[in-house]
């Protein structure tokens, strides 16, 4: 392959690598094209799979910092570029081995970070995103459910205290008419007293 053939592949898969939120590694030996086509449609949209050469792809891989790809680039090698739901595209490359042994899932890369194939599978295990998100937002309603109960319920003891309170300050003021009258009578008296002494004297 002549040198700038080279570059524009190198290139393309370096896009393809820039691009995509998932790549996983395939050993295809022994498939048919027709399988292969198969499986590429099974990706989803926005998603690829193509044969590549090991030696471009290794040069592509290191220059967006994915070096741990090397030791897996040997053999018959196929990688399936992932754009879009990157559990959707799992669960087909796992439904598509199973039924296709010939299919080897060699590793790959996840959100810039190298998996190996038990943890490919593991992601194809994980729910779909739609059941995640139910399951979220009923975990949130019962938490928002306690959370009001835990608002009410201080509100109702400062209702209760403050009543309390109240009635508290309605017994406390009831006595005290009684000596306020007391002290005007013990007032008045002194007063006469002093009255009656100041007429003796006169």
């Amino acid at each position: 392959m002549p040198t700038q053939a080279k570059a524009a592949v190198i290139d393309e898969i370096t896009e393809r690598f820039q691009k995509s939120s998932a790549a996983v590694l395939t050993e295809y030996r022994g498939l048919t094209v027709a399988q292969l086509t198969q499986l590429r449609r099974s990706l989803g949209a926005g998603s690829s799979y193509a044969v590549v050469k090991n030696t471009l792809t290794k040069r592509a891989a290191d220059s967006v910092g994915h070096t741990d790809l090397g030791p897996l680039l040997n053999g018959p090698t196929a990688i399936a570029f992932i754009e879009g739901d990157v559990v959707e595209a799992a669960k087909a490359i796992r439904d598509f081995a199973r039924a296709n042994p010939l299919l080897v899932v060699k590793g790959g890369v996840v959100e810039g970070r190298t998996v190996s194939p038990a943890e490919v599978t593991a992601l194809a295990d994980v729910e779909p995103r739609e059941v995640l998100l139910a399951k979220l937002a009923g975990a949130m309603k019962g938490n928002l459910t306690k959370a009001a109960g835990l608002f009410q319920a201080p509100l109702s003891q400062v209702a209760r205290l403050a009543a309390a309170l109240q009635e508290k300050k309605e017994s406390a003021e009831g006595p005290a008419a009684p000596a306020a009258d007391s002290a005007a009578a013990d007032t008045t008296t002194d007063t006469a007293d002093a009255a009656d002494t100041a007429a003796s004297t006169d």
